[in-house]
């Protein structure tokens, strides 16, 4: 029987990786198109912000977007970020208060970060496996189907976990990647490793040199 099994397991292993090689070919396929049919309600949106400007810069998106069509909301921050959730609840509450009827559905969570600034490389990889893992949790507890992110280094572990559950059929999520301004010669380390790894659906640049130098990016103009 011991033999029987291990003979099947060695059968199937190799129609099991073939399908997931299939199966990601198809997500990278399909990255950058828009989702199939026009959805009745809202799209749950995770919105991942990071300190200092990159906060400033994604809550400039944010106030773009069709409140009715991007909701529930759920705004992520490092869990050392004391800041960035406090100004989403301040927009979202002037919301409330301009009389806005779909933005009670706003939630804000934190998470582990992945690197603090001046943190070893070496004690980094416990941190990086212990965020990751948080994100996996989040992911599949919020199951997003859009992600907005630009640059923090707490969106990386989000995006590959939700890139993840798309290789395995267990979700869609449309990652969309808006550099920061303040990159006009190259990308940061979180927008390299999207854009080299294709992780994100859609990649902008806001400096037409930046569009020249990954042509894969889209130019988007100055969000700022």
């Amino acid at each position: 029987m011991g033999f029987d099994a291990m003979a099947a397991a060695c059968c199937v292993l190799p129609v099991l990786v073939s399908l997931l090689a299939i199966r990601f070919v198809y997500v990278l396929w399909r990255s950058g198109q828009p989702l199939s049919g026009s959805p009745t309600a809202g799209l749950r949106c995770l919105i991942v912000l990071g300190s200092g400007g990159h906060t400033a810069e994604m809550m400039n998106v944010v106030t773009a977007v069709q409140k009715d069509r991007f909701t529930p909301r759920y705004y992520v921050a490092a869990l050392t970020d004391n800041m960035s959730l406090q100004k989403a609840q301040v927009y979202e509450q002037s919301l409330i208060q301009s009389g806005e009827k779909t933005i009670k559905n706003a939630h804000f969570v934190q998470i582990y970060r992945s690197r603090e600034v001046g943190q070893s490389y070496f004690t980094s990889i416990a941190t990086t496996l212990l965020a990751t893992l948080h994100a996996m949790w989040l992911v599949i507890r919020i199951r997003p189907q859009v992600i907005f992110c630009n640059g923090p280094g707490t969106c990386f572990p989000l995006c590959v976990c939700a890139f993840v559950l798309k290789v395995l059929g267990l979700g869609w999520s449309s990652i969309f990647y808006i550099e920061s301004i303040a990159r006009v010669k190259k990308l940061s380390l979180s927008g390299l490793l999207l854009y080299k790894l294709r992780i994100a659906d859609q990649f902008f640049v806001q400096w037409p040199q930046l569009q020249q130098k990954y042509p894969r990016a889209y130019y988007a103009g100055r969000l700022m």
